[in-house]
């Protein structure tokens, strides 16, 4: 593992990542989307062939440019509709509660 992955490896906030790679960010919207734009980022870099070859350097500069990628994703767009975890791929961002199992629920818990 490069030293670079080691060290991603430490963080533990989404804006660590913004912070080390010097991506510009508005706390807002990291604040709504920390988990999607991770899970973004990760998508981003397993989609970039080579990267397990790369130099460190050369690294960074692809997890720069995906993470900056990923966070952008965000700010004018949704979790709903960009769709990164499966509970919003499933339901296309809306919850389905049929009636007869909203009455199911409401009598038990009389």
């Amino acid at each position: 593992m490069s030293d670079l992955l080691k060290h991603m490896s430490t963080f533990s906030s989404a804006e660590e990542f913004l912070d080390y790679f010097l991506v510009p960010y508005d706390q807002s919207v990291v604040h709504v989307n920390r988990l999607h734009i991770l899970k973004r980022f990760n998508q981003y870099l397993r989609a970039t062939p080579g990267t397990a070859t790369m130099d460190d350097g050369t690294l960074r500069g692809v997890c720069k440019e995906m993470l900056g990628k990923a966070y952008s994703d965000f700010v004018n767009s949704t979790a709903a509709q960009e769709k990164v975890f499966k509970v919003f791929q499933d339901t296309d961002g809306k919850q389905h509660i049929t009636l007869d199992s909203l009455r199911t629920s409401l009598s038990s818990h009389h």
